[in-house]
């Protein structure tokens, strides 16, 4: 019954466009529409990966997943940048990062309860996240102390985004090829086709983008009506609406028994999103804006290394279990709390 509902709900996402597009509803609707539209996406999205990690293994399955997953917020991030909002995408890099880490995992580590985890690569990504925050100190601090312009500070992110981008490239590589030395279990009957989940991954994750662009340009109306910072928004809101597809996926997955394929969900979509999506921003935000700068507020660098340091310690023995998950979660709320009060 619930997959039969999941099927129907996806005709939210032509309502909302149409919403959207053809009857320019208020900024309510939009934002109502659309959030509840990124539901039965994220599972669809959440579905596909399932059944292409039969053919590919669970390491490769959370990348294609986080690959597809962080597309939109890609986009999403240089539509901002083309308005001028680049504190909302800084704020959506940040939140993004830590509600993967802690959220999403959290939330996957519950759902599975107890099981195994893929230690060795969990560990290598999150010490890649802990690593490239190190690494936007280099434009973050200069913005602390104040006397440099906003141009010289996106300037000096350039240098810092190529580090950031072939690091990830290697650890990709490595990470990949130790998945693809791990044995792969029998593709069940009832799994679809590699081509089949590919093309529907692809489709689910362009309905994302578009939805998702209406949802985010519907938040700044919404934040005024409640009240809520610029800031704050951008670093809860955005950035759990934007992965909202990796977030679902992770938990549905986690549900079905496969919390190795869920963690790795939820981890690498904090790793591209830490060394891919917030370096090829700031390369891209010269060619759509005036250069986007890794300027980091000290709340921001600070969660985002404390997240990356306690999920190593809560996967290090290899292990999930539910009461980790719920630590995960409650650090996250943590998180949410300092944000509220940085605002």
């Amino acid at each position: 019954m619930a997959r039969r509902l999941l099927w129907a709900s996806l005709v939210l996402t032509p309502a909302t466009l149409v919403a959207r597009f053809a009857f320019d509803a208020d900024a309510t609707t939009l934002f109502v529409l659309s959030a509840l539209a990124l539901i039965p996406l994220a599972w669809l999205i959440g579905e596909a990966t399932d059944h292409a990690a039969h053919h590919t293994g669970d390491g490769v399955g959370g990348f294609l997943n986080a690959s597809f997953g962080n597309a939109p917020e890609l986009i999403i991030g240089l539509f901002a940048i083309a308005d001028g909002l680049t504190t909302v995408v800084r704020g959506s890099i940040t939140g993004s990062v830590v509600s993967n880490i802690l959220l999403v995992l959290g939330a996957a580590m519950i759902a599975g309860g107890e099981g195994k985890v893929d230690a060795r690569s969990l560990r290598l990504q999150l010490g890649a996240v802990f690593a490239a925050v190190v690494v936007l100190l280099v434009p973050s601090i200069p913005g602390w102390r104040g006397g440099l312009s906003v141009r010289t500070l996106a300037l000096v992110s350039i240098p810092v985004a190529v580090v950031m981008l072939l690091g990830y490239l290697a650890i990709t590589a490595h990470n990949l090829r130790i998945h693809r030395e791990a044995e792969r279990g029998e593709v069940p009957a009832t799994a679809w086709s590699l081509t089949l989940a590919l093309a529907v991954l692809a489709v689910a994750t362009v309905a994302t983008a578009l939805v998702s662009e209406v949802l985010v340009h519907s938040l700044t109306d919404f934040g005024k009506a409640v009240g809520l910072s610029e800031f704050f928004i951008a670093v809860v809101i955005v950035a759990i609406v934007g992965n909202a597809a990796e977030h679902g996926g992770a938990v549905v997955i986690a549900h079905r028994g496969n919390t190795q394929l869920a963690t790795e969900i939820a981890i690498t979509s904090s790793l591209q999103v830490a060394v891919f999506v917030a370096p090829v921003l700031a390369l891209l935000s010269w060619v759509v804006g005036e250069g986007l700068a890794l300027s980091f507020r000290v709340v921001e660098i600070a969660t985002m290394a404390a997240a990356a340091a306690f999920a190593t310690f809560v996967v290090w023995d290899g292990r999930s279990r539910r009461w980790e998950g719920f630590l995960l979660v409650a650090a996250y709320v943590g998180c949410v709390a300092a944000y509220w009060f940085a605002g």
